[in-house]
């Protein structure tokens, strides 16, 4: 009697170039779902709706260099679209984890800053935090974040900039001048 062979498209070895994107790239696309949302949870289950959305496209995609984009593509649309989909507070319950860096003042210090700058940050509305963790955190261009969210460069830049302004007033930051 011979073993059937499943070649379903949620057969994991259907596509094992896959599974070493996720294991290689799973680290860096989990910090940006966690910069696109206030819960850790809500993070992972945006990372595995991008996912499964770039799995089921996986034989589509024609240029493999680009697939960081493509993930990044599906994290923003998936958020934008359970955005729109409802209005729901959110409650900040975790920090993003940060890169090590190499410590020339008080790595304590550091660490306040970018954890009292990160809850600053989940503190802004939800498209104004959108806009500035593309910005600053993935570090695009205006016109880059217009594009992925499908508004103007002048949309971007006066979004980031009252954001700006409102970090700058934040009690918790100290940088009122």
């Amino acid at each position: 009697m011979t073993t059937p062979v499943c070649t379903h498209a949620s057969d994991p070895l259907l596509y094992p170039s896959f599974s070493a994107y996720v294991r290689t790239r799973g680290t860096v696309l989990m910090r940006t779902a966690r910069s696109l949302t206030a819960n850790p949870c809500d993070a992972e289950d945006l990372l595995q709706t991008a996912l499964t959305k770039t799995y089921v496209a996986w034989d589509r995609i024609q240029d493999q260099r680009a697939l960081d984009g493509y993930v990044r593509r599906c994290l923003v649309n998936t958020r934008t679209s359970q955005w729109r989909k409802r209005k729901v507070d959110e409650f900040v319950c975790g920090d993003i984890p940060e890169p090590e860096a190499v410590p020339d003042t008080d790595p304590a210090d550091e660490q306040a800053l970018r954890d009292a700058m990160w809850r600053a940050v989940t503190r802004l509305p939800e498209r104004q935090r959108a806009m500035v963790v593309l910005r600053y955190y993935e570090d695009m261009s205006e016109a880059q974040t217009a594009e992925l969210l499908g508004v103007s460069v002048g949309t971007v830049k006066s979004a980031v900039s009252r954001a700006l302004g409102k970090l700058r007033e934040d009690p918790e930051l100290g940088l009122a001048c």
